[in-house]
């Protein structure tokens, strides 16, 4: 098998997971933020930009930045939860965000990776919301579900945020082309910068 060679720059790895949820959804939305981090920022994206890993997969540990959203069920072997678990306390980052339903079945899937942490509500002055753009409320609300507050969530490692988990925000959903969902052009802009933020964080943390 010919060898991968090195990577050219940032690149986000979608988690497929077991459970039945839906971890490919937001087909959109990861290429519209790479987009976005090409045009706005200094970061250099990778030519392969975004790809699917599962996390038995030998090339796991290559991707830093892991990204999962989902509407249902998320599940983890004994196995994946220990490899997860590796990787995020050895650099590794992992944005989640909950589209609406995933919430019950991914904190109880984290506490098999984490068994020793809870989540932690991050306060609005928390670097993450000011690491690109000033979010001085914290996490947008895209769409209203239950009409409950969105709050932005991290599981913490050594003084680093090791996950960063989104609720009640969806952002997935604010990232995709703007005629899947319809939303106006304020809400997928506060997606964006929000979605931007955590990638900026992540890489100076």
């Amino acid at each position: 098998m010919t060898e991968r060679p090195p990577r050219d720059g940032f690149i986000v790895a979608r988690v497929k997971y077991g459970g039945g949820g839906d971890w490919y959804g937001n087909k959109t939305s990861l290429g519209n933020l790479l987009d976005a981090l090409s045009q706005r920022t200094a970061v250099k994206v990778a030519s392969d930009r975004e790809e699917t890993v599962e996390i038995m997969d030998k090339e796991f540990f290559n991707f830093p930045f892991l990204w999962m959203s989902g509407h249902g069920n998320v599940r983890f072997t004994r196995k994946e939860a220990q490899r997860l678990r590796q990787h995020l306390t050895s650099g590794g980052f992992l944005f989640a965000d909950d589209d609406y339903g995933m919430d019950k079945s991914f904190r109880e899937q984290m506490k098999q990776v984490f068994p020793d942490k809870e989540f932690v509500e991050l306060p609005f002055t928390h670097p993450i919301y000011h690491s690109f753009y000033d979010l001085s409320n914290g996490p947008p609300k895209i769409h209203e579900h239950d009409g409950l507050p969105p709050r932005g969530y991290a599981i913490v490692h050594d003084g680093r945020v090791v996950v960063f988990y989104t609720h009640e925000a969806d952002i997935g959903d604010g990232l995709e082309d703007p005629e899947i969902h319809g939303d106006p052009p304020e809400k997928r802009e506060e997606a964006m910068k929000m979605a931007i933020n955590v990638v900026l964080y992540s890489l100076t943390n």
